[in-house]
C-alpha cells in the first residue's frame, strides 16, 4: 500500500514539474515577443476631423494561442464616432470596444478622456503584422485669453497588451506590468495582460485644434449688440413709415 502512495506521488509530482517547465517556456517566449514587437504612430488628414494610424510589428518566436490587444488612452480634446466605426468595421481586420458612452456635442472642456481596446478580427492566433487606422475628431475648446490662435491636443501612442492561456504566473514579468482588461471584444470577462514597456521617446502625435480669442469677447459682444440695437431701430422706423403695424 505505501508503494502504491508512493508511486500516485512521484507520478504526481513529475506531472507538477513537466507543468511547471512547459509554463516557464511558453512565459519566456511571451517575454520574448513583447520585447521584439513594436509599435509607431502616424497622423494623417487636417482640421478638426484626423485619421490616427497605428502600425503594430509583431515578431512570431513560435508562441501558439498568443492574442494581442492596443489599449487607447484619448484626450478630452479628441472624441471618436462609435456610428462612423460601426460602419467601417467590415472593411477593417479589428475590432474595436469603448469603456464608456460618448457625446459628439459637448466641447472638451466638459468631459473626460476615454479608452478604447483594438482586437484583431480574427479568432486564430495574433497576426504578425497589424494596421489599425482610427478616424477621429476634435473637440470644441475654450476662447483662449492670452491671444493664441491655436491649441495642441497630443496624442499618445497605444499600449501593446499580450497573453497566452499556457503562461500562468505572470509574476515572473517583473520588468513589465500585468494589467487587467477584456478579454474580447465582446466584453464579457476580463483577463490579465502583460503590457510592453514605453519606448524612451514614444511616437506622441499633436493636433493643432483652431480656438477663439478671448480677448476680443467684449468687442465682439459689444459690437453685436450694437449692430442688433441700430437694426431693430430701422426696422421699427421702417414699419412705422410704411404703417406694418
Amino acid at each position: 500500500m505505501f508503494f502504491k502512495l508512493f508511486f500516485v506521488l512521484a507520478c504526481l509530482s513529475k506531472c507538477y514539474c513537466l507543468n511547471r517547465e512547459d509554463d516557464q517556456e511558453h512565459c519566456d517566449q511571451l517575454r520574448q515577443w513583447l520585447e521584439s514587437s513594436t509599435v509607431s504612430l502616424k497622423l494623417s488628414k487636417k482640421g478638426f476631423h484626423r485619421e490616427v494610424t497605428t502600425t503594430v510589428d509583431l515578431v512570431q518566436v513560435g508562441l501558439s494561442g498568443a492574442r494581442a490587444l492596443l489599449l487607447y488612452r484619448w484626450p478630452n480634446g479628441v472624441f471618436v464616432d462609435p456610428y462612423q466605426l460601426a460602419s467601417q468595421s467590415d472593411l477593417s481586420n479589428w475590432e474595436i470596444l469603448l469603456d464608456s458612452a460618448i457625446d459628439l456635442e459637448v466641447p472638451a472642456p466638459k468631459t473626460s478622456g476615454f479608452l478604447t481596446y483594438v482586437f484583431p478580427s480574427n479568432t486564430g492566433p495574433a497576426p504578425s503584422f497589424l494596421k489599425v487606422t482610427i478616424p477621429i475628431h476634435g473637440r470644441y475648446h475654450e476662447p483662449s485669453s492670452t491671444g493664441e490662435t491655436f491649441t495642441s491636443v497630443q496624442i499618445q501612442p497605444p499600449e501593446l497588451l499580450l497573453r497566452t492561456e499556457k503562461c500562468t504566473d505572470l509574476h515572473r514579468f517583473e520588468s513589465h506590468s500585468v494589467v487587467d482588461a477584456p478579454c474580447t471584444v465582446n466584453n464579457s470577462s476580463t483577463c490579465l495582460w502583460v503590457k510592453k514597456p514605453l519606448q524612451q521617446e514614444p511616437s506622441t502625435v499633436s493636433i493643432m485644434l483652431p480656438v477663439g480669442d478671448g480677448s476680443a469677447t467684449t468687442l465682439v459682444c459689444g459690437g453685436t449688440l450694437l449692430v442688433t440695437m441700430i437694426c431693430c431701430v430701422m426696422l421699427s422706423k421702417y414699419m412705422l413709415k410704411h404703417r406694418i403695424i
